[in-house]
C-alpha cells in the first residue's frame, strides 16, 4: 500500500506527519512512501533528507492524493482558501486517513469523510490505556505544549524566574500557578521549577497530588471529598459548591502570582471558565496568563484564540499552536506515534492494513470505517471489583474438620522432622570425636547467628537485596581477617582473595546507592 504525507495547509501549522527517520521504519513495514515537496521544511526536514531514506517527492498535490491508499496528516483535512484545493475531495473512496480529527466537535467534517467513503483513524481518539501509550499523540503534544507555555511566559514576563541575591539587591523568584495537572500541566510545572520559579498547582483530581509534590511544587487543595476523576484520565464537571470554592481559591491566588498557566479541558465540551475578567484585573501589572485551552474557548474570559492581548496590564497568550512552535520535536514524536499505530495495523509487516475492530485500540481510534461513522466507541466494561468481605462465588469452602486435620498433619510432619534431625545428631555424636562435635556446634550456632544478623539489617540506604549482600560480605571479611594471618599459605591466599572480592561488593553497593540518591537531588 502507498502512504502519502501532504503539506499541512492549516494556517500557521509547521509540523509534518512523519520524519526521515520514521520513513525508514514505514518502508520496513512494507509501505511505499511519497511526500509532497517541501512538506517538512517548516519542521527542518528537507526533501533531500526524505529522498535519501527512500521516500518519493511529488510536486503536484492532486497527483499525490489520486493514487494514495493511506494519508498521514497532523491537522484534519481542510479546504485551502487561496486556491480552493479540497483535501477531502482529493481523496478517493477507500482511502485510509490518519490524523487529528476531534470527532466529538466536528460532526460536519465526520459526515463529509463518511460520504466520501474514507476510513478515518483519529489520533486524538487513541484510548489512554497502558498498551496504547506509545500511540498516544495527545500526550506527546501536550508534553510539548506544557513546556512551550512556560517558555512563552518567560519570554513575555521580562523578569527572572529564579531568585537572586546581587550587589544591587535581592531579586524575588517568580510565582507560577498551573491549573490542571495532566500531561501538559506536569510538563509546565517541571519546566517552571527547573527555571527556578515558585510553582503552585491545582487539580480537581486528588490522585495527582503526589505527582505535583514529586516535582517540588505546592499542591493547592480544597477540602472536598467529591470524586472528580472522569474517563480517560480527564477530570469531570464538578458540583456548583466545588466550583464556587475553586473560583474563590483562584481569585485569591491571582492577586499573588506572576504567571498563570491553564490547561483545563473536559472532552467533548467547551473549556471551563476558570479565570474571570475580575481576576485578571486583580493581577499585578506585567503578569502573564498562558491559556492552553484557547482553541476550545479558553479557560480565561479574556482569551482570544491565536492572539496575544493585553488587558488591565496583564498579557494573555492564546496561542493554539504551541506544539507547532517546536515543530521538529513535535513532528518526530507525532511520527513515532503514527508508526506504532501502523505497526498495530500491519501485524504481518507486509504493507497491508488490517482494521481489526476486535482490537480495543484500533476500535477506539477508528471513527469512520468504509463510509460508516463508528464514533463513538462502545464503553468498555468496568473492571471487576475485588471481593474482600463477602465470600467470592465459586470459591471452594473447606469444612472446619478438614482445616483442623490439615493443621494436625502439619504438626505431625514438623515433629517427625525434628525427631529425625535429633536422631541424626545423636548418632553423629556417638561415633564422632569430641573435637568434631565442638566445632560442629560452633558451626550451627554461627549459621543461626549469621542468619539472624543478615535478615535484620536495615535497608534504609540500600535496596533490600543490596543490604543483604553487603551484610554477607561483611561477615565474610570478618572471617577472612581472622584467617589471613594463618601460617598455611593456602588459607592465607584464600582469605586474602575473599577480602578482595567482598570489599569490591561492599564498595560497589555503596557506589550504586550513591548514584541512585543523586537522581533525587538537584
Amino acid at each position: 500500500m502507498k502512504i502519502i504525507i501532504p503539506k499541512e495547509r492549516y494556517p500557521g501549522e509547521k509540523r509534518v506527519a512523519t520524519s526521515p527517520s520514521i520513513v525508514t521504519q514505514l518502508i520496513d513495514l512494507g509501505f511505499d512512501v511519497s511526500i509532497e515537496t517541501n512538506a517538512g521544511v517548516a519542521a527542518s526536514f528537507t526533501d533531500i533528507e526524505y529522498q535519501s531514506v527512500g521516500a518519493k517527492i511529488v510536486d503536484d498535490a492532486n497527483l499525490l492524493f489520486i493514487d494514495a491508499d493511506i494519508v498521514l496528516k497532523v491537522r484534519a483535512p481542510i479546504l485551502e482558501a487561496n486556491n480552493g484545493f479540497d483535501e477531502i475531495s482529493a481523496m478517493k473512496a477507500g482511502t485510509i486517513l490518519i490524523s487529528f480529527i476531534w470527532p466529538a466537535q466536528n460532526e460536519v467534517l465526520l459526515q463529509r469523510l463518511a460520504d466520501q467513503k474514507i476510513t478515518v483513524l483519529a489520533m486524538d481518539a487513541v484510548p489512554r490505556i497502558s498498551r496504547a501509550q506509545k500511540m498516544d499523540a495527545l500526550s506527546s503534544m501536550a508534553n510539548i505544549a506544557g513546556y512551550r507555555a512556560v517558555i512563552e511566559a518567560a519570554n513575555t514576563f521580562g523578569r527572572f524566574f529564579t531568585g537572586q541575591i546581587t550587589a544591587a539587591g535581592r531579586i524575588k523568584p517568580a510565582k507560577v500557578m498551573v491549573i490542571g495537572a495532566g500531561v501538559a500541566g506536569l510538563s509546565a510545572i517541571g519546566t517552571a521549577k527547573s527555571l527556578g520559579a515558585i510553582v503552585r498547582a491545582f487539580d480537581t483530581r486528588l490522585e495527582v497530588k503526589d505527582q505535583i509534590l514529586s516535582l517540588d511544587a505546592e499542591f493547592l487543595e480544597l477540602d472536598f471529598s467529591e470524586d472528580s476523576s472522569g474517563a480517560g484520565g480527564y477530570a469531570k464537571t464538578m458540583s456548583k459548591e466545588f466550583i464556587d470554592a475553586e473560583m474563590a481559591l483562584f481569585a485569591e491566588q491571582a492577586k499573588d502570582v506572576d504567571i498563570i498557566i491553564t490547561t483545563a479541558l473536559i472532552p467533548g465540551k467547551p473549556a471551563p471558565l476558570l479565570i474571570t475578567a475580575d481576576m485578571v484585573k486583580s493581577m499585578k501589572q506585567g503578569s502573564v496568563i498562558v491559556d492552553l485551552a484557547a482553541e476550545q474557548g479558553g479557560n480565561c474570559a479574556l482569551t482570544e484564540a491565536h492572539e496575544i492581548v493585553i488587558q488591565h496590564g496583564v498579557t494573555i497568550i492564546g496561542y493554539c499552536n504551541l506544539p507547532s512552535r517546536l515543530a521538529a520535536q513535535s513532528s518526530q514524536l507525532y511520527a513515532s506515534n503514527i508508526f506504532h499505530l501502523l505497526a498495530e495495523l500491519v501485524p504481518d509487516k507486509n504493507g497491508q492494513i488490517i482494521i481489526n475492530m476486535e482490537n480495543e485500540v484500533i476500535r477506539a481510534t477508528t471513527v469512520v470505517k468504509d463510509g460508516v461513522i463508528t464514533w463513538s466507541p462502545p464503553i468498555a466494561p468496568a473492571p471487576a471489583k475485588v471481593v474482600t468481605k463477602s465470600q467470592p462465588k465459586n470459591m471452594e469452602i473447606i469444612p472446619m474438620a478438614d482445616k483442623e486435620e490439615s493443621a494436625l498433619n502439619r504438626f505431625i510432619r514438623d515433629i517427625t522432622l525434628a525427631a529425625l534431625g535429633g536422631c541424626i545428631l545423636w548418632g553423629l555424636g556417638l561415633i564422632a570425636p569430641a573435637s568434631f562435635m565442638a566445632h560442629f556446634s560452633v558451626f550451627i550456632l554461627a549459621c543461626f547467628v549469621g542468619y539472624m544478623v543478615i535478615w535484620n539489617v536495615s535497608a534504609s540506604l540500600h535496596t533490600p537485596l543490596m543490604s543483604i549482600t553487603n551484610a554477607i560480605s561483611s561477615i565474610i571479611i570478618l572471617g577472612a581477617l581472622l584467617q589471613v594471618s594463618s601460617s598455611i599459605n593456602t588459607i592465607m591466599w584464600l582469605s586474602s582473595f575473599a577480602i578482595l572480592i567482598a570489599s569490591i561488593n561492599i564498595v560497589g553497593g555503596f557506589s550504586v546507592t550513591h548514584r541512585m540518591l543523586k537522581m533525587f537531588t538537584k
